[in-house]
């Protein structure tokens, strides 16, 4: 999964625009999530070991999918560019390996005077909400993007 980059600069966004982009979780982004972040919790990388718990089978490190929210934000909305401010997650149900995870992130609001976009986070699978939660992002105008191009206009 390599979404396509797309720039929107703080002007180009409104309430209520929205991105999607769907992942289907394999065991390769389980194992490399677990090597690089050292969370070896057996309930991930131990198909023995998972099934022994409520879950019945290996499920994905809840922040992995969690990233997936940042893989919206810094490819397609706002895209290149926009800085992480905060982000608030609710985790509601487990991924499991093979599961497509739908992320989507929706503009709930604006605040142009300091250019932040409070967006709404929702990762689902089979339409079940798996993840949930907020994100505050700044993002530059255009004219912060290419000082040049705006002193020109």
């Amino acid at each position: 999964m390599m979404p396509e980059l797309r720039v929107l600069y703080f002007e180009d966004l409104s309430v209520g625009l929205s991105e999607t982009l769907s992942k289907t979780i394999a065991t390769s982004d389980v194992v490399g999530f677990a090597e690089i972040t050292g969370d070896r919790n057996p309930i991930h990388l131990s198909e023995h070991f998972a099934a022994r718990t409520p879950f019945g089978t290996r499920i994905a490190h809840g922040l992995y999918t969690a990233g997936l929210i940042s893989a919206v934000l810094g490819t397609r909305l706002p895209g290149p560019g926009a800085i992480y401010i905060s982000q608030s997650l609710n985790f509601r149900a487990p991924v499991r390996i093979g599961d497509t995870v739908d992320v989507t992130v929706e503009v709930a609001e604006l605040v142009p005077e300091r250019r932040r976009a409070r967006l709404t986070c929702t990762c689902a699978v089979n339409g079940e909400t798996v993840l949930d939660g907020e994100a505050l992002v700044k993002v530059p105008t255009r004219a912060e993007a290419d000082p040049l191009a705006a002193r020109k206009g």
